[in-house]
């Protein structure tokens, strides 16, 4: 498996000086990782086919601050797959914003759900389908979720975009270098299993 995770590690602020600070100039980059929440397999397909993420049109700050450079780690929730009592909420790969989030001329519908404005990634890395970093082990070593109680910290989870410290970045990182491989090798991968939600049918 591709160690990948293991030579791109996500930047903090000490890192994150751009090549015209160190020219000279008083340019200065700063990167902030997120956790990128997935809650429905179809979203799942679409970030994978697409290279993009949408957002619905509920006003975030997170989605507002987003800029090219940030470090996205997808998470899957473990509702995600359709079968919460096999599964659970795992970090299933990096991803690094390319482009600023931006307005669509027409909403995004994905499995039934509008979504009005986006921007686009490069997948860096991603586990093997179904396997990934699992989440709750490790909440009482992030930052990310101070009220460690079981019922409160999932509570963070319900929202797209989830900004972390640069701490919780490295140690996320470390971990999905044991289990991650190349994004383009996964990718058809995962499209090749996952389908559409059924729409169930009222009798009458």
């Amino acid at each position: 498996m591709d160690n990948q995770l293991g030579k791109i590690q996500p930047m903090g602020l000490a890192q994150a000086v751009d090549a015209n600070a160190l020219s000279g100039f008083d340019t200065v980059t700063i990167v902030s990782s997120y956790l990128l929440i997935l809650g429905e397999r179809e979203a799942v397909a679409w970030v994978l086919r697409e290279s993009r993420m949408a957002f619905p049109p509920t006003s975030r700050r997170e989605v507002a601050k987003l800029k090219v450079g940030d470090n996205l780690f997808i998470v899957t929730t473990r509702g995600c797959w359709h079968n919460p009592t096999r599964d659970r909420t795992r970090i299933v790969g990096l991803a690094k914003v390319t482009t600023s989030v931006v307005a669509y001329d027409e909403p995004v519908t994905i499995a039934g759900r509008d979504f009005t404005r986006g921007c686009e990634l490069s997948i860096e890395t991603l586990a093997p389908y179904l396997t990934g970093v699992e989440l709750v082990p490790l909440v009482p070593h992030l930052d990310a979720f101070p009220d460690k109680r079981s019922g409160r910290w999932s509570n963070r989870l319900r929202r797209p975009l989830l900004e972390i410290s640069d701490d919780d970045a490295q140690f996320l990182g470390q971990k999905l270098g044991n289990v991650c491989g190349d994004a383009a090798t996964m990718i058809p991968k995962y499209l090749a299993v996952i389908r559409p939600v059924q729409s169930v049918s009222r009798r009458k």
